[in-house]
């Protein structure tokens, strides 16, 4: 038997769930920014119990999705003019770090090509958008860089937050997505990590002030 202080894990495996059932509603749109999350509401939903959502939501809160209160409850987070700021410059230093390291490798690319060319075929922004991560996990596990990849995680869903706000009514997301990622792999392949690092924050700093324009 395991000792008293082992807890079950029944419980948090329920609770993982109904944070990946909420965190997936958040990322695919469904829920937007500033929705009130309410434990009655998304325990029936979820067919769980609200400890369990409780439990999901402090995860959620953990990751940035979610920003709960005293006395106002939870609810999907609204991107400020600072978490924008903070987001970007954080991001930007970790992604030159990743594209210089991966080019430097100069191997593994090949998830990164997959990743464009199903961007070609995507229907949608929410589509998009969902690529465009895993375009940036595929260069984060390129380098081979575990540090560097717990760290891109522990912004990841913050990230994508950014990136749902950015591309929302915004037409040039859909006709630059796959020219800006391809060129990103090319500059990888080609083995240069100063120029790798250069392309980097120059694909996030047009991100970064269409975001801000509309503030």
């Amino acid at each position: 038997m395991p000792p008293p202080a082992v807890r079950p894990v029944a419980r948090r495996g329920v609770a993982g769930e109904a944070a990946d059932r909420i965190r997936d509603a958040i990322l695919a749109g469904e829920l937007a920014a500033g929705t009130a999350l309410k434990e009655v509401e998304l325990a029936s939903v979820l067919g769980v119990s609200r400890g369990s959502v409780r439990e999901g939501l402090v995860v959620l809160e953990s990751e940035g999705l979610v920003v709960s209160e005293w006395h106002r409850g939870t609810w999907v987070r609204e991107l400020t003019p600072d978490d924008v700021d903070e987001l970007y410059t954080l991001r930007t230093a970790l992604d030159v770090l990743a594209m210089r390291t991966a080019a430097a490798k100069g191997s593994g690319f090949g998830p990164i090509d997959e990743v464009v060319r199903a961007m070609e075929h995507a229907r949608t922004d929410t589509e998009r958008v969902a690529l465009d991560m895993e375009f940036h996990d595929a260069v984060y596990a390129a380098t081979g860089h575990r540090r560097l990849q717990e760290a891109w995680r522990a912004i990841r869903c913050q990230v994508h937050l950014f990136l749902l706000a950015r591309v929302a009514d915004d037409p040039t997301y859909q006709e630059l997505v796959v020219p800006e990622h391809a060129g990103l792999a090319a500059v990888l392949r080609a083995g240069d990590p100063g120029a790798a690092g250069c392309a980097a924050e120059e694909h996030l700093r047009g991100s970064s002030v269409k975001l801000v324009e509309k503030r």
